[in-house]
């Protein structure tokens, strides 16, 4: 089952850098639990449960508040039921017009063929200073 998690969340990530937030949800089970970095300043809202809680407090705020956000995957690490990135997030602050290039690690733990939890860890100081917040 692992090879098809590792799909499952490749293919999240395919479907986010194409604009199709429909097919990152599609892949989240309705009791999905997203947490966000501390101190990162999307994580007032943790945790975000159920794909909805996800597309209006994270997706919808990538989009608001940055020009070209992307996740870069570098890496994807199998480990079973758990699924690692490595990568990075790139974008440029609409607000304050500063740009970002954070080192980011996603954890996502998988269940009956849909993704059932998420952790994220970013470098939170970079991001809230091209927010303006630091």
């Amino acid at each position: 089952m692992s090879k098809e998690n590792v799909e499952l969340i490749r293919g999240m990530y395919d479907a986010f850098a194409k604009g199709d937030v429909g097919g990152v949800l599609g892949r989240m089970s309705p009791k999905m639990v997203w947490i966000e970095a501390e101190n990162n300043p999307y994580a007032d809202g943790n945790p975000y449960l159920g794909p909805d809680a996800v597309a209006q407090g994270i997706f919808a705020r990538c989009v608001g508040e940055w020009d070209g956000f992307g996740v870069h995957v570098g890496e994807i690490l199998d480990a079973g039921d758990t699924i690692v990135m490595l990568g990075r997030y790139t974008g440029t602050n609409k607000k304050t017009g500063r740009s970002q290039n954070c080192q980011v690690v996603h954890v996502w733990r998988i269940a009956d063929g849909k993704a059932v939890g998420f952790q994220q860890y970013v470098d939170t100081l970079q991001f809230a200073r091209a927010m303006g917040l630091a």
